[in-house]
């Protein structure tokens, strides 16, 4: 099956890349999520609009990728959310969240795309979080979570 990627998958591409993937995984995964669109000859001139659109959110280069890990990783962010007595939280921290809490903490402007979270945060207390700055460079952010 041939697809346009409209977001970054992690060991497939960039938005704005043409891959073949079996039909399977582009049919129950990656279509229903949206992370990519089917591949048509119309679809194609859209590519290069996902192309630009990727390149102004993109890190300038290696260097500034760089940077931005070293003033991540030395970032504390604290999160308060609803939580039980018991420390577990009503719904999960998502993204966006995370996102929104390295802006307040006095971190840079964090695409919440770029994030990822490899199981789903559902206590209070301390986690480590992914940040896809570049793709050579991954930064680890130290979120604390806290109940409201």
């Amino acid at each position: 099956m041939k697809l346009i990627l409209t977001h970054e998958v992690t060991g497939l591409g960039a938005p704005g890349d043409v891959i073949t993937v079996k039909d399977g995984y582009g049919r129950n995964y990656l279509l229903p999520r949206g992370y990519a669109i089917a591949w048509s000859k119309g679809a194609e001139k859209q590519v290069e609009t996902i192309r630009k659109a990727r390149k102004s959110r993109e890190v300038r280069d290696l260097g500034h990728a760089k940077e931005l890990k070293a003033e991540l990783e030395k970032l504390s962010v604290r999160l308060a959310t609803r939580a039980g007595e018991s420390g577990r939280l009503f719904g999960s921290v998502t993204v966006a969240d995370i996102a929104d809490a390295v802006a307040k903490s006095g971190g840079p402007a964090v695409d919440k795309r770029k994030i990822e979270i490899t199981t789903p945060i559902k206590t209070v207390g301390a986690h480590k979080v992914s940040v896809r700055l570049h793709p050579e460079v991954s930064a680890t952010v130290g979120v604390n979570i806290v109940a409201a």
